[in-house]
């Protein structure tokens, strides 16, 4: 292949793997999406060396030479300000307080930009909507919720010190059975995240098996720990099982609720739903479930403008980047920061 000048790589670490995408200075992907392990309990250095091993293998799979990489864009499953990891998150200790941007880009000489993966997910799925000109906010509901707000033009919306957009962590007044608040992974109390997670459905799920009401369910029936049987709801779910149903319908409302107090406050237009439910065969039943809550929240005109009931102010779809929108997210943040 006729091979361009220079060449931008997206870094997308994970916790078990890190995804790359390399696109070239015309702003097209090149080769193909490398994984390679993540190493992020082992400490950022031995991440930093399956870092390398990535953008070696990006290069080979596009049949250019390592130095032809002119700009990196990196994000990682923490938060960050300017390059520093300020939490741990799910991270070795080491991580935390170090300039993790600068000190990569002085090992692999090249421009370094860092975000979180709630950020750079977001920016993936702008750039890969080429005719879409406003914002976007994203969301992701996976092991916890995180999100991302995309600016006019592509710019990601990170705040003062890198720390806007914890959406997983604004407060929503839902109770528990036994009328308290859920508590979060965070520490407090009534995080939305505490209601749409993975963590949130096994705790769901185990107070509902507890209920007469599903005693001879198979999901209580099964001897599996809650975690493997969490994973199973999804297929019950696609089956129309009244359980399932009920824990997804609630939990879909709740995050239709919150995005309602977002939408109120950006006004982004467009809210792309990400994470693993984008996948699932009932998406759309869960789509219903998220609309209802955000109009028990939301203001009509947030819904449909008063000046025309055919033009929606707010549109929601489903992801369309898959695994791999965080990665390209980075990428194009590198092509257009360094080319």
């Amino acid at each position: 292949m006729a091979q361009t000048e220079s060449y931008f790589a997206g870094l997308d670490v994970g916790g078990t793997t890190v995804k790359s995408i390399l696109i070239d200075d015309r702003g097209e992907t090149a080769g193909r999406m490398v994984e390679v392990r993540s190493r992020v309990k082992d400490g950022y250095e031995a991440t930093f060396g399956q870092l390398e091993q990535a953008l070696t293998e990006l290069a080979a799979s596009a049949g250019i030479e390592r130095t032809a990489i002119r700009g990196i864009g990196l994000d990682v499953p923490a938060p960050s300000s300017d390059g520093v990891i300020w939490g741990r998150a799910n991270l070795a200790d080491d991580w935390v307080g170090r300039d993790i941007r600068d000190r990569f880009s002085a090992r692999v000489g090249v421009p370094v930009y860092m975000t979180n993966d709630g950020n750079a997910a977001a920016v993936g799925e702008y750039a890969m909507r080429r005719k879409h000109i406003g914002s976007l906010l994203f969301v992701a509901p996976g092991t916890g919720l995180g999100g991302g707000l995309v600016l006019p033009g592509g710019r990601v919306y990170e705040g003062a010190n890198g720390l806007a957009l914890e959406v997983g962590h604004i407060s929503v007044p839902f109770t528990e059975d036994d009328g308290e608040l859920p508590e979060c992974s965070c520490g407090l109390k009534g995080c939305v995240e505490a209601w749409v997670s993975l963590v949130a459905l096994r705790r769901r799920l185990r107070f509902e098996l507890a209920k007469e009401a599903w005693a001879e369910h198979p999901l209580t029936l099964d001897p599996a720990p809650i975690e493997e049987k969490a994973f199973k709801l999804r297929d019950f779910a696609a089956s129309g099982d009244p359980l399932a149903t009920k824990i997804f319908e609630q939990q879909g409302m709740i995050l239709g609720y919150a995005l309602a107090d977002l939408v109120r406050v950006f006004d982004p237009g467009l809210v792309v739903i990400g994470g693993g439910l984008a996948e699932t065969t009932f998406r759309d039943r869960y789509l219903e479930w998220i609309l209802e809550g955000f109009d028990t929240r939301a203001w009509p005109m947030y819904r449909r403008s008063p000046l025309d009931a055919d033009k929606e102010t707010t549109r929601f779809e489903w992801a369309i980047g898959g695994d791999s929108a965080a990665a390209l997210g980075m990428a194009f943040t590198a092509w257009e920061m360094f080319r």
